[in-house]
């Protein structure tokens, strides 16, 4: 990790007068939150279950650190090529040892500020695409409105919650169980899906919660990882006009239900559309990078440009971003079954979208399915698990669709509450790209290890 001193220093200041002011808050619970720790898992939006009372206002001081151990092998079969700019083989593979891969840390901020009204910021002190400091976002969430005297509105906030900021777009039910960045401690395995749906953007959402168990949702965005207010210059391809920056819409309707003490059903689907953006990145928003480490990449890369380090010049190994920056249109479907220790994830998307320089859209599907095992029964300390996913995409500039698979095998240990201990094996694929590309004949395998710590 590399903060500065500086950095060092006015966070260790920032951290002294939270403690000092909320020494006793430290203990107590968030009204509406989901833990950082094991408690937090299968925690996906937050209910309106909570029984946290409020007697004034709490700060939590938490974190997120994990280090990985990678010993992965790749290889390829493309052909050798040279390009301008560039040293050697632009299609040649780096050298890849078994090694720790840098460590990653999140610090995270919660504040109770009223009965029912919480806000969040979460700061990514080092990951992989970014080592120094980096502000991820952050929110404020209202389940009460109290403060507006209102017996109506009391009633009504009793189902719905609002959430306003820089947030996780709620778009499908992978994010929740994704790593970020030092936060691992959700994920039973090291990485995440091929094609990573995850993206900070400003906007709001709205909640409405049945008894019955039935919510649906519905946001609204600015459709930018990065906002700007600068005036467009770039003429859309498709339709031979200035771009426009449009609003970013998004929902999501599910059924998520303890029915008994052994069994919980939960089923959503949820879409996001953006028409024009400067820059959408929902498939490429992820400010941290992979925890796969340089599978699948040039040593000449870096080499050819004025960033001199491959991780963070090429942050995502082992994912594959369609790349719709200008116009998104996606759908997710995603089950969820936990039978006592049981559990069973899967995840069915279709995406469209194209650039500003396409005219017509593309399109990609993904489909993935986890089975984790956890026990004993009760504590559920330990699991085994096993991840299918695939992903068919049409990529720009290429003739025909292509291919990824991922099988991944892992296994688990929860030494408390707060520290974890994950291996896995995983054995990725590429399939149908031609002998030019890089990924020609390329597959990659092999074990990682990981140690999570959360609080």
């Amino acid at each position: 990790m590399k903060p500065t001193i500086n950095i060092i220093h006015h966070l260790l200041t920032i951290l002294f007068l939270i403690v000092g002011f909320s020494a006793m808050a430290q203990h107590q619970d968030m009204q509406f939150f989901r833990a950082n720790d094991k408690t937090g898992l299968n925690v996906f939006e937050t209910t309106k279950g909570d029984t946290t009372s409020f007697h004034n206002l709490k700060v939590k001081v938490g974190g997120n650190f994990e280090q990985s151990f990678q010993a992965l092998r790749d290889q390829n079969t493309a052909t050798s090529m040279t390009q301008t700019g560039f040293t050697g083989n632009v299609n040649s593979l780096i050298p890849l040892t078994s090694g720790f891969d840098l460590a990653m840390a999140n610090l995270n901020i919660d504040a109770q500020l009223s009965d029912g009204i919480r806000v969040s910021l979460t700061t990514y002190l080092s990951s992989r695409h970014h080592e120094d400091t980096w502000v991820k976002g952050g929110y404020i969430q209202f389940d009460k409105l109290l403060f507006l005297h209102s017996q109506l509105i009391d009633n009504v906030m009793k189902s719905v919650t609002i959430k306003i900021g820089q947030f996780d777009v709620d778009y499908g039910d992978q994010h929740y169980r994704r790593s970020d960045g030092g936060n691992t401690i959700y994920n039973p395995f090291v990485e995440n899906y091929i094609m990573d749906e995850f993206a900070t953007e400003l906007g709001g959402e709205i909640y409405y919660h049945h008894p019955s168990g039935f919510f649906v949702m519905g946001g609204i965005t600015n459709g930018e990882l990065d906002p700007t207010v600068v005036g467009a210059t770039k003429i859309d391809s498709a339709t031979g006009q200035v771009n426009h920056y449009s609003a970013a819409f998004h929902g999501k309707l599910g059924f998520d239900k303890q029915i008994t003490g052994d069994l919980r059903v939960r089923l959503t689907g949820s879409f996001y559309t953006v028409r024009s953006a400067n820059s959408n990145t929902l498939f490429g928003g992820d400010r941290t990078g992979s925890h796969y480490f340089d599978v699948m990449e040039n040593p000449n890369v870096a080499k050819g440009t004025t960033i001199s380090n491959e991780n963070d010049y090429s942050p995502f190994s082992g994912r594959y971003n369609p790349g719709f920056s200008e116009q998104v249109n996606t759908f997710m479907v995603n089950p969820f079954i936990k039978f006592k220790g049981l559990e069973f994830f899967a995840t069915y998307e279709n995406a469209r979208g194209r650039t500003i320089a396409e005219t017509g859209q593309r399109g990609a599907t993904q489909y993935a399915a986890d089975l984790i095992y956890r026990f004993p029964q009760h504590t559920e300390n330990f699991w085994i698990g096993v991840r299918y996913n695939t992903v068919t995409a049409s990529a720009q500039g290429l003739a025909q669709d292509i291919t990824i698979n991922r099988e991944v095998a892992s296994a688990g240990w929860f030494l408390t509450r707060n520290i974890m201990l994950k291996a896995e094996y995983v054995n990725q694929v590429y399939q149908n790209y031609p002998a030019a590309n890089i990924f020609n004949g390329g597959k990659f395998n092999g074990p990682m290890m990981e140690a999570s710590i959360a609080f």
